[in-house]
Formats: C-alpha cells, structure tokens, sequence
C-alpha cells in the first residue's frame, strides 16, 4: 500500500518519557549507548536530559525538579504540568506520556481542538536556557497546544512552536554509540484502536487519515496504534494494563544491527531479537520499549 501524508501534516517532534530521577534517566540512556544532552530546567519546576537525534526529533526525559513549584504551576494552569502529574498518578513515575507534533502555528493548533473537542487546556507560553555540551548557552522560547481525548489519563499530544530556536551546535550530542540515527516508528496500545483515529487525525493536522492498518503516517515517522494482542505478537512484549491509548514503544533507526547489539551486551543490557528488530525492555530510566532497527 502507497502510503500519504497530507501536505499540512505535523511531523513528529519530541517524545516525553517521564522519569523519576533524571541521574537514573541519564545513566540508563548511556549505558544504552545515546549521548545525553545536559540538563535542561523549566521555569515550571520540571526538569529534562534530552537525547537529540540526527533526523531533528530527540527524547525528553522528564523529572520533577522543584516539586513546589510545579503544584503552583498546576495551580495556575500550566497544562503541560497538570498533564505530568495526571499521568505520574495513574502510571507511575516512569513512562511514556506525550508526542509532540512540530508546528509553525500553535495558535491555529489550539483553535482546531477547541472545536474539535479534544483541547486538554489553556495554552502554554515559555523560555529557558539551553546549553550544548562545549558550555554555549542559548534560549529557547515555546508556545503548547494540548490535545487529548475525553477522560485520557495515560497519553495526550501537543503542538509545539519553536518561536525562537537555540542557534545551538548539536552535533556533539547526535553521535551516538549505538548507531541511532532518528526514529521511524511510535507504537500505541489500545483496547479500541478504532476509537482514537480521530483524535490522532486532529492532533495532526490530516483530517484525511483513516490510521491505514492502524498506522498514521507523518512527514518524518509513523504512529501505530494496536490492540493489546498485535503489540504482543509483533514485539513478545507485555501490552499491560487496559487503556484508551497509551504509548508503549519507539522504534529508532541504527546504523549497524551488530555494532548495536555488541554494545548492549558489552554493557550487560538485556535485549531480544525479533525478527530485523533489538527489543529493549522498558527500565528504570527508560520509560518505553525501544526498538532498534538497522536501516542501511
């Protein structure tokens, strides 16, 4: 099957994989062979360690920094906080809670889900500093839109706009050991697939996505979402807990399957293969499955 992407369609982003400590975040992340970016604090009272990859999408381990802060900030709103601490309290700590959708209108983005019926909230404006890892010091300032589906506590997506992006050298923090390039795949779990194809399709921006097999396809990556019993028997992995939808896997492209795979046993990282694919448990630190696959 061809498969399309409607010209408007939102490329994929980030990924938000909450952590409870980013020191375990960031000591898992290594030992699976990512250079992990220094940390990043909101004014919010969250706190990250990104991994950026070459295809300009990155990872973004989240942590509570200042717990306080962050009640204020739920206190006043901040969607992005409140949305955090929803999933933290019916997940847990670890996971993976949000993908964030690149867009050049977040204004537009909140109006469309307004009257869709999917918005989570209130828009969210900020800055923070950005360092690379030479010491050089940027700021970065963003602009939210929430969406999520009615009664959601294990997923939601947002818009993000870049309104000033760090003129930042990453090229330091994208040579990875084990390979990965960038991410070709999200993996949800449903219990209704069908029922989130029209969430998914507005989070997007594609009112013609009909989720082909379960698989919507963006300009950078594809966002399947299966039944607990498909994740199972594609990946031989637990789907869990029912749920509406949550996201479980992300599949990353590696230059070399045996580089990567030597590295994960060279650091006593348990792994499995399946089919073309290195199948990584979620752990501590590391909130998803992931799935490296060699892309030549």
């Amino acid at each position: 099957m061809t498969r399309t992407v409607a010209a408007r369609t939102h490329p994929l982003d980030h990924l938000v994989l909450p952590a409870q400590n980013l020191d375990v975040a960031r000591a898992r992340l290594t030992t699976l062979g990512f250079v992990v970016a220094p940390t990043g604090i909101h004014p919010f009272g969250t706190e990250n360690c990104c991994v950026f990859l070459a295809d300009g999408t990155y990872l973004e381990p989240l942590a509570i920094g200042d717990e306080q802060a962050a009640t204020t900030a739920i206190a006043d709103g901040n969607v992005f906080v409140a949305r955090d601490r929803l999933y933290r309290d019916n997940r847990g700590d670890e996971g993976f809670s949000a993908i964030v959708l690149a867009t050049d209108n977040a204004d537009a983005d909140h109006a469309r889900y307004l009257e869709a019926g999917i918005s989570a909230g209130d828009m969210l404006r900020f800055s923070r500093a950005f360092t690379d890892t030479a010491g050089k010091s940027d700021i970065a300032a963003f602009k939210l839109a929430f969406a999520a589906g009615a009664g959601a506590t294990d997923a939601f997506l947002f818009a993000c706009e870049r309104v000033n992006a760090p003129d930042v050298d990453r090229t330091a923090l994208q040579a990875h050991a084990n390979g990965a390039t960038g991410i070709i795949e999200i993996v949800a779990v449903s219990d209704q697939p069908a029922e989130q194809h029209g969430l998914i399709s507005v989070a997007v921006d594609d009112p013609t996505a009909d989720g082909q097999g379960g698989t919507f396809h963006l300009p950078n990556a594809s966002l399947s979402v299966l039944d607990p019993a498909s994740f199972t028997a594609r990946f031989g992995l637990p789907a869990g807990a029912p749920t509406d939808l949550r996201f479980t896997a992300v599949v990353f492209s590696v230059r070399s399957a045996d580089v990567t795979s030597r590295l994960l046993a060279a650091n006593s990282i348990k792994h499995d293969i399946a089919g073309n694919d290195i199948v990584v448990q979620p752990a501590p630190g590391q909130g998803a499955a992931f799935i490296l696959r060699e892309i030549p």
